[in-house]
């Protein structure tokens, strides 16, 4: 959203962006010259709620879209379109915020699992799994309507009713609109054509970074062949610590060092060798491409810089999308999908051979020419072509 942001300024239109004031997300921002409007809540406290109780989704649901149109409505005041993203009840809070002030509204998504489509299965929501019985996508996205709705619907179309807004019937639809915004790589995971979803495609959204990478980890690197690098980014749970702990074990095993992304988990090194150096948030954009290959979570976005990078890769999925992006690198040839997120020292040691084979670097070299990074800039023609069709810009 941030490049999304600096692409709009580059344009010469004004930019704000709604996220969690987590430190992280304040730092980006001030790095990239863009407005922040703090969101109802920083990420870390409701994960830390969600520790210490299961969350019931329709509660937390109604929760959130309440408080995320107050603080949206603030950000939105002046604005001339609104362009929502993440969980399903931010996005309805951005919606109603839309409507309300009579400005248009965009949908934008980050990977194409989401979206409905002939080609891929729903992801199977939390007390709905897909029925076993039933293998044709199209009936099974009709299903994930009702699941939606059941998990959603109260809440989006309790605000809605709030504020004198009218009730809609699929709130799944309704927030993905007839015209989403796809922000992810068209090699890495392409968009085919559907009946069921007219996406439009434009990219990852990059956000260009210029800073060098810290003078002890750049000698780290230099003083011997290129380490692995080991990272599980925002995943926080003790999964994500155990997989770290046997992703080192394997790495020294395997003759190399390791780059330890400290995260959310607050990963340490298994021991005070000398072979593993810990950093906090850094450049990957400079550091993926000197790496012998990126052990990783699979999320949207480290798994977009890594194939970028053309560095090799290991994928231990630990939630929702992360499976499928592994899925996909696996079926490119340029790197390993670990099954599951627990790994064991054979099961990774297994994967991570697969990674440093010759020919899975030359296959990750070739994706990685082939991939584009001018995804925001055309999101942001996107988005200004959008406030053109419905209202001049003020």
């Amino acid at each position: 959203m941030a490049a999304l942001a600096v692409q709009l300024q580059a344009l010469g239109v004004e930019a704000v962006v709604s996220a969690p004031p987590d430190g992280e997300f304040v730092e980006l921002l001030e790095r990239a010259c863009v407005p922040l409007a703090p969101a109802f809540t920083p990420v870390r406290q409701w994960i830390d709620s969600a520790k210490r109780s299961p969350i019931d989704l329709p509660t937390f649901a109604a929760r959130m879209v309440a408080a995320q149109y107050e603080a949206i409505g603030a950000a939105a005041t002046g604005c001339d379109a609104i362009v929502a993203t993440g969980l399903m009840p931010s996005a309805g809070a951005a919606q109603c915020v839309a409507e309300i002030q009579g400005i248009p509204y965009l949908h934008a998504s980050f990977c194409p699992l989401f979206l409905p489509s002939d080609h891929h299965r729903p992801y199977p929501y939390p007390g709905h799994p897909l029925p076993q019985e039933v293998t044709d996508n199209r009936v099974l996205w009709d299903l994930n309507i009702a699941v939606m709705n059941a998990l959603f619907g109260g809440a989006i179309n309790g605000q809605r009713a709030a504020i004198g807004l009218p009730e809609v019937a699929n709130i799944r639809d309704h927030l993905f609109t007839d015209r989403p915004l796809l922000a992810s790589d068209q090699v890495l995971w392409p968009w085919q054509p559907t009946e069921l979803c007219d996406a439009a495609q434009t990219g990852a959204w990059i956000l260009p970074d210029a800073r060098p990478l810290p003078a002890e980890l750049a000698a780290f690197i230099a003083a011997g062949i290129p380490p692995i690098y080991v990272g599980f980014g925002s995943m926080a749970m003790d999964a994500a610590r155990d997989a770290a702990r046997v992703a080192l074990a394997v790495v020294r095993a395997q003759g190399h060092r390791a780059v330890l992304l400290r995260g959310w988990a607050e990963l340490a090194p298994i021991d005070d060798g000398e072979d593993c150096f810990v950093v906090g948030d850094v450049n990957q954009q400079a550091l993926f491409p000197r790496m012998a290959a990126v052990m990783h979570h699979g999320g949207a976005g480290t798994t977009t810089a890594a194939t970028r990078a053309g560095a090799p890769q290991v994928i231990v999925p630990q939630i929702v999308d992360q499976p499928f992006w592994a899925g996909r690198v696996a079926k490119l040839g340029i790197g390993a999908a670990h099954d599951g997120p627990t790994p064991t020292f054979e099961s990774l040691s297994a994967a991570l051979a697969i990674a440093l084979a010759p020919e899975t670097r030359a296959e990750a070299a070739s994706v990685a020419r082939a991939t584009r990074s001018d995804g925001a800039e055309v999101a942001a023609r996107l988005v200004l072509d959008a406030i053109g069709r419905d209202r001049p810009l003020s």
